[in-house]
């Protein structure tokens, strides 16, 4: 059984709440049933038991260095399980069939991939964001393209990157310089430079598939001049292409995953007549950005699921040590001679856990959640197709950052119950800590998800997004007030939701686009407990009148988010009406 992941949460998420086997009466996954769902999670338990968890602090230790011939070097170990995973069909799992998938929902594919996040955070990076170049490919490729790059990349023979940041232009992709000029084949030349490219560069498969955003000639200023091209390691014929490995870039965490700055089309490796590294136009000129955010969104998604995974890891570590550390005494026993309890037994100890739990399992129902939209987005009648991506769009800035600010804090307290101890390097937490830190820049900041929430999903298509939101959480607020043991919980969520509306109307009516953004990372902030609050209320829901610990061990976590984190919203909320322009008014000068 895996000890940086509860199978049994999962189970509860997806057939007690979620009821994915209910997925299987669509044509979509009428070839599946609870057999093979089952079959898949039990063979990622023990593919990620067996083959990642046990080296992820070797992954730790030994970051990938450049050898002598200019290639990459990372422990044995990687390629190994990362051959075993792609072997078990798992990188195909939600692709369709028809391009070599297992046409698996992707809510079971991704409770399949939070046992891999949680193993080893560093080795799972590679295929995750090869899933996301597949897909995207998938919907805006040829199918010249498909066959050339897609199915090797399902198959685990190639794996793939996005490359949107330059050293230069992080997040500002509008001020992006790479770019590509048509050549007399059909293709293009790309020239330029990009920066944090994850899994930019390594050996461990026969090919790296790029998909890299330059400016083609005639696009215009800015965003609009941004297109999608694929530009792989080596042609399809097996010739170099003029993609050159500048350095590794050493970050605090994820050791086990290369972090590259690229050179395209400087000469190193050229093999045309024309300078620049060859690429292929992804649909049509101009249009990269859009495409590209296919593959951005679903990334978002994904280190969500990552931050939650890792602090999930970081909190079964520090439930187990509290178990098994005795220390100290109950404060009404002062008795010396009485036995040290175990650490579980003191209050503060069971205050760090339960905010852990509260955090790492709401943050998991949130991503199963969102998983389900997806595929609701992909099987279901248009109306309900379309609900599905509006409410989507609205919850992907919050279920990428929520987690990556709250489950990184559940990393933060897995160190304190381990005390001292937990500060070494001996102990797991420290490293998951450093490991989840990353993901709070990952995929864009929290002022990014901020900007985007309430400057953008809250407000487009007339506050479509935010009402639907509303309406499905005052759903669960309705059904919830039915029963004596959650009515009080739904009257707390209900008076949070309405704060919410109040302030957005109140945000907007400012008529000073500068003052309503300005404080927008706070709004993500308490719009993230809202929802999270409401993913609790959910699972209160779905345990009803069960009986045993692991219910109880729900109710309690529940119980601990109602009364220590949602009434945090309360002076955030106040915060925004106020319209305060502390931020904005503050001189450079004075700093």
């Amino acid at each position: 059984m895996a000890e940086f992941l509860s199978r049994r949460d999962v189970d509860f998420l997806l057939y007690e709440w979620l009821d994915v086997v209910a997925l299987t009466k669509r044509d979509h996954f009428a070839e599946h049933s609870r057999d093979t769902f089952d079959a898949v999670l039990e063979l990622s338990e023990d593919i990620a038991t067996k083959c990642f968890a046990p080296h992820n602090k070797k992954c730790d230790q030994n970051e990938p260095t450049v050898g002598p011939d200019g290639k990459v070097v990372l422990i044995d170990e990687i390629q190994e399980a990362l051959k075993t995973f792609s072997e078990a069909g798992l990188i195909a799992g939600a692709f369709d069939e028809s391009v070599g998938g297992m046409q698996l929902p992707m809510v079971v594919a991704q409770a399949s991939m939070a046992f891999f996040r949680a193993a080893n955070p560093g080795m799972i990076a590679y295929p995750f964001l090869t899933v996301g170049n597949a897909n995207l490919l998938v919907e805006y490729g040829t199918e010249e393209q498909i066959d050339t790059w897609v199915r090797p990349m399902l198959e685990g023979r190639y794996f793939g990157t996005m490359c949107l940041s330059e050293p230069n232009a992080g997040s500002s992709l509008a001020d992006i310089t790479t770019k590509a000029v048509p050549a007399a084949d059909g293709t293009y030349r790309v020239t330029g430079t990009k920066m944090w490219i994850t899994g930019g560069d390594h050996e461990l498969t026969e090919n790296i598939v790029h998909l890299v955003l330059a400016k083609a000639p005639g696009g215009g200023p800015g965003v609009k001049g941004i297109s999608l091209f694929i530009v792989p390691k080596f042609l399809a014929d097996g010739t170099r292409n003029d993609v050159a490995l500048v350095s590794l870039n050493h970050k605090m965490g994820n050791h086990g995953t290369t972090n590259a700055l690229l050179n395209f089309g400087d000469g190193t490796f050229a093999s045309t007549n024309e300078p620049g590294a060859v690429g292929y136009l992804v649909g049509e000129e101009h249009k990269g950005l859009a495409y590209m955010f296919h593959m951005m969104n679903e990334s978002r998604l994904a280190v969500g699921l990552q931050a939650t995974a890792t602090g999930y890891a970081g909190y079964l570590a520090s439930l187990a040590y509290a178990k098994e550390r005795t220390q100290g005494r109950p404060v009404d026993s002062k008795d010396p001679s009485r036995p040290p309890v175990a650490l579980i037994e003191h209050a503060d100890i069971k205050r760090m856990l339960l905010a852990q739990k509260s955090y790492v399992e709401g943050a998991l129902a949130l991503c199963m959640y969102c998983a389900v939209l997806v595929d609701e987005g992909r099987t279901s009648t248009a109306a309900d197709r379309d609900r599905a991506h509006l409410l989507l769009e609205v919850l992907t800035p919050m279920a990428k950052s929520w987690p990556s600010q709250w489950c990184l804090e559940a990393n933060n307290l897995a160190i304190q119950v381990h005390g001292g101890y937990g500060y070494t390097k001996e102990f797991d937490v420290e490293q998951g800590y450093r490991d989840n830190r990353l993901n709070a820049i990952h995929e864009g900041t929290h002022g990014i998800h901020g900007l985007d929430l309430l400057g953008r999903k809250v407000v487009m298509k007339d506050g479509a997004g935010l009402t639907l939101l509303t309406e499905r959480i005052n759903q669960t607020i309705e059904a919830a007030l039915a029963s004596d043991s959650t009515a009080a919980y739904a009257k707390e969520l209900r008076e949070a939701v309405q704060r919410l509306v109040d302030v957005t109307a109140t945000l907007w009516a400012a008529g000073d686009i500068a003052t309503t953004l300005a404080n927008s990372t706070t709004y993500l902030e308490a719009a993230g407990h809202v929802v999270v609050a409401w993913m609790w209320l959910e699972q209160l829901i779905a345990a009803s009148d069960h009986e045993g610990d692991f219910y109880d061990g729900k109710r309690a976590a529940a119980q601990y988010f109602y009364a220590y984190e949602l009434p945090k919203v309360g002076p955030q909320f106040d915060l925004l009406a106020s319209l305060d322009r502390t931020t904005v008014d503050a001189k450079a000068g004075w700093f």
